[in-house]
């Protein structure tokens, strides 16, 4: 089960009482801003949540499957999260 930006605007509404408008622009802005830092090669960190950033992937080939066919695939960017000891914590504590 995944949560959308919306429940997510829905709760921070709710929490705070405020108009879920703002919260959509508030919620926007961080996320390009993250996305921004991102995309210049930049750590983003949120105390107590975790961090985000960028790693190279090298330029490999592999074989699909179904077809027996050698592809080329490019070197790459990706995104890494690092999760806060505090999730990491409650995640352990949540199987048990």
């Amino acid at each position: 089960m995944s949560m959308l930006k919306k429940e997510l605007v829905d709760q921070i509404s709710n929490d705070l009482s405020i108009h879920k408008q703002d919260i959509a622009v508030a919620v926007d802005i961080i996320l390009d801003s993250m996305t921004e830092a991102l995309v210049n090669d930049r750590r983003v960190e949120l105390r107590g949540f975790g961090s985000f950033s960028t790693r190279k992937r090298k330029a490999r080939q592999t074989k699909n499957p179904r077809t027996g066919i050698v592809m080329d695939i490019d070197e790459r960017k990706t995104i890494h999260f690092t999760m806060s000891k505090s999730i990491k914590d409650a995640l352990i504590t949540e199987k048990e």
